[in-house]
């Protein structure tokens, strides 16, 4: 086929920011297409060195790893078909469409997803983009995104956090080598040719009952390993300096049917002379590509990507990710880094969706002081200002009162969005219902039914809660629907429902 160059991407950039803000999936969609010289409206599955390009200029439009979403579509299809012999788009038993099996995710035209391979990889990646970002899953060390092993639980998240996922047996301590995620990172070790460092997990930090589908629980948000980790081997710079991890041939041409000029020795030090190209034999599978490089007395040829590691001084060493909380610490009086409530607080702050309370006076240091309070109980009121800073900011800062009442404006908007408050203008008693605290069971009905665009009923909502993440109970008692709700628990509660929305969009 012929040479593609890595310097096209720039060209589809555009396209990228489009896709982000999902305004116009075809742009992207199109260039992807032409940059790989894929005819999209074939319906047939192009040669492996076309389809390397269409899944590796996917990937690096996303900022994610091609290594990551090669091996998930080697996984999913299996030797990267989307059609069939029939030019018809595989579909299997549970729903799942073509090369990156997209199953049951909203937002996605359902034929384009089966007729067009292009648009079903653009899903895919997408999905795993959005997964990654979630923040109900674990990070791993800094969670930076050129790191393969940080995408750990954005692969699971990828299949679902269901305890069949789990690295580890929870009833053996053994790991789980069946897990989605382990599946797809050993394709990456064998196909690619990269060695990645298994990552240490233990049975005490997932909690599930394997007699359930209930998701997994995690018992830490961040994984701080002080271990070697890989960077993807798709991000070489021309004039980098990089080093060979074993002994390699230095080819003629960006396939090994090429002669070779020479054996490159296992760390020698060699230059990136420009893009990465990918394999000239269309037939051959590789989920690698190709650098042209440079050796110190200038000879020149080609080298697999798989063989090439960063120079020591440029190799991202493991960062040390505990939060710092010295700003926090020394903000809000009663701020603490050990309780459940940290970093779920940190995220509302940060968000706008919660402030401190200023000149407290605490009897005990005797002087005023600036507090969070997080077990304060809230109101009605208190609890549909946060809700709105977070789902309708621009419409809760532009809404004016209607009536003398002060927080009519404000329930207003509840009635708009079919939310079953309790407060109303009909007598003092009923404004009164505004100020006092607001119930854990009706705050889930509250939120579920903004969610669902309709009233729905306490248990019902509990329910909603239980089966998507946002609370950690088990069962509608387990929610203990009867408690009022604090300041700290609506910031966990609306940091799990972020979540729940970013994995319907």
């Amino acid at each position: 086929m012929k040479k593609i160059l890595k310097p096209l991407i720039s060209v589809i950039a555009i396209g990228a920011i489009s896709l982000s803000v999902n305004t116009d999936k075809n742009i992207s969609a199109n260039n992807i297409a032409n940059t790989c010289e894929y005819d999209s409206a074939s319906k047939g599955n192009p040669d492996y060195s076309t389809m390397n390009c269409l899944l590796t200029e996917t990937a690096l439009i996303y900022d994610v790893p091609p290594e990551i979403v090669k091996a998930i579509a080697e996984g999913e299809s299996g030797n990267w078909r989307h059609f069939d012999k029939n030019g018809e788009a595989i579909v299997t038993a549970d729903n799942g469409i073509g090369i990156m099996q997209i199953t049951n995710q909203a937002g996605y035209n359902q034929d384009r997803l089966k007729s067009d391979l292009v648009y079903n990889i653009q899903a895919g990646v997408e999905t795993l983009d959005k997964m990654f970002k979630r923040k109900d899953l674990p990070s791993i060390n800094g969670g930076e995104r050129d790191i393969l092993e940080h995408w750990y639980f954005a692969v699971m998240a990828y299949n679902g956090t269901k305890p069949v996922n789990s690295p580890i047996v929870q009833a053996t301590g053994e790991r789980n080598a069946n897990a989605y995620q382990e599946r797809i990172f050993r394709i990456i070790e064998e196909m690619g040719l990269i060695d990645l460092t298994v990552l240490p997990f233990s049975r005490e930090h997932f909690q599930y009952d394997s007699n359930n589908k209930e998701n997994i629980k995690f018992s830490a948000m961040n994984y701080d390993f002080d271990l070697p980790v890989k960077k993807s081997k798709h991000l070489f710079e021309t004039n980098q300096k990089v080093n060979t991890t074993t002994n390699a041939n230095l080819r003629t041409r960006p396939t090994t049917d090429s002669p070779s000029m020479g054996t490159l020795r296992e760390g020698e030090t060699i230059t990136i002379t420009g893009p990465f190209e990918y394999d000239e034999a269309a037939t051959r599978k590789n989920h690698f590509v190709w650098y042209p490089v440079k050796r110190s007395d200038g000879t020149k040829g080609y080298v697999a990507s798989s063989y090439l590691n960063y120079a020591a001084s440029t190799q991202t060493p493991p960062v040390s990710t505990t939060p710092d909380y010295s700003a926090y610490a020394k903000k809000f009086a009663d701020f603490s880094s050990t309780e459940w409530w940290a970093n779920d607080m940190i995220w509302a702050i940060e968000r706008g969706l919660i402030n401190g309370y200023s000149d407290v006076w605490n009897a005990k240091t005797k002087k005023y002081e600036t507090q969070l309070q997080p077990n304060t109980q809230l109101t009605e009121a208190h609890f549909l200002t946060i809700f709105f800073r977070f789902a309708q900011k621009d419409e809760l800062a532009n809404v004016k009162n209607t009536t003398s009442w002060n927080k009519s404006g404000l329930y207003n908007m509840a009635k708009k969005y079919n939310m079953p408050v309790l407060a109303n203008e009909e007598s003092t008693a009923s404004k009164g219902l505004a100020d006092k605290g607001i119930r854990r069971g009706k705050l889930a009905q509250l939120m579920a039914s903004y969610y669902y665009e309709k009233t729905v009923s306490e248990n019902e909502s509990i329910q909603f809660f239980i089966d998507n993440g946002i609370t950690t109970a088990t069962s509608i008692g387990g929610y203990t629907p009867d408690k009022i709700l604090t300041r700290s628990e609506i910031s966990a509660f609306i940091q799990r429902y972020e979540s729940l929305e970013l994995k319907q969009n």
